[in-house]
């Protein structure tokens, strides 16, 4: 378990500096050089004619530090799900194998648990670490000390409860991203403002341009925070809902391939 945790944290880690480095190039390589051509572009169109409205530039909208921080932050978080995913999809592979070899019809004595429970022993180590591995072996384990079946429903489901409220706690990295994402927009939105106040001058002698790309960098970066934070939590919600759905699977595999098949003389 503890290498496990160890692995997880290096890998987030590193998804969290590849996600800096790539970011922060496409801002360098692409998004800033291409906002200072549309800005200079637009300010050309203003100067021939005052009256056009140009259509706002995608590039302009994302420029802005905020918004580069939000999407670091947006992959990082991606990428951390991804990893959550990878694992359940390999859980759930599990739930269809036969972890225990028990034939159609046999019954398991409590003499019989240590002999099974060699089995689920003798699987490679991350294996053994998965959720229905646990509850099997923990339930064989019961099975043979107390000899109760009633017992052995009782420790599957402490299992599966403990195995929520982990799966649970390990998101909390990723809720405390969705958090900071609309709040580094509001952060630009504060100091858009800030900036728009400090050029009010300018805008009484009639300059408005400083003022308005200000105010345009404290909607932009609430815009974009905001949009990455929506689809942030419908991927969250979603990774919620498998994992809920691969506990009661595998509290439904325990007792239909050990529990049902427990007999006590």
């Amino acid at each position: 378990m503890r290498s496990r945790f160890s692995s997880e944290f290096i890998f987030q880690m590193f998804a969290l500096l590849l996600s800096i480095v790539i970011v922060h190039s496409i801002y360098v390589v692409v998004i800033r050089p291409q906002a200072a051509i549309d800005e200079a572009a637009h300010q050309v169109q203003v100067a021939e004619n005052p009256d056009v409205v140009p259509e706002r530039s995608v590039w302009v909208i994302v420029r802005d530090y905020e918004q580069e921080t939000c999407f670091i932050l947006m992959l990082w978080a991606m990428a951390i799900l991804g990893y959550k995913w990878r694992g359940l999809f390999r859980q759930q592979a599990l739930l269809h194998l036969d972890v225990i070899p028990i034939a159609m019809g046999e019954s398991i004595l409590p003499e019989d648990a240590r002999d099974y429970a060699r089995a689920i022993e003798a699987l490679p180590e991350q294996q053994r670490d998965y959720i229905y591995p646990r509850a099997l072996l923990a339930a064989l384990r019961r099975f043979r000390v107390t000899r109760s079946v009633q017992d052995v429903s009782a420790v599957v489901d402490s299992v599966c409860e403990t195995e929520t409220d982990r799966l649970d706690s390990e998101l909390a990295l990723v809720r405390y991203i969705a958090w900071a994402i609309p709040s580094i927009g509001f952060i630009g939105t504060v100091r858009g403002i800030g900036e728009a106040l400090g050029m009010a001058y300018k805008a009484v002698e009639g300059d408005i341009t400083g003022v308005t790309a200000a105010l345009g960098l404290a909607f932009n970066s609430t815009l974009i925070a905001l949009l990455l934070s929506i689809v942030l939590m419908f991927v969250l919600y979603q990774l919620q809902l498998m994992q809920e759905r691969l506990v009661l699977d595998a509290n439904s595999a325990c007792d239909r391939n050990l529990i049902q098949h427990l007999q006590t003389r």
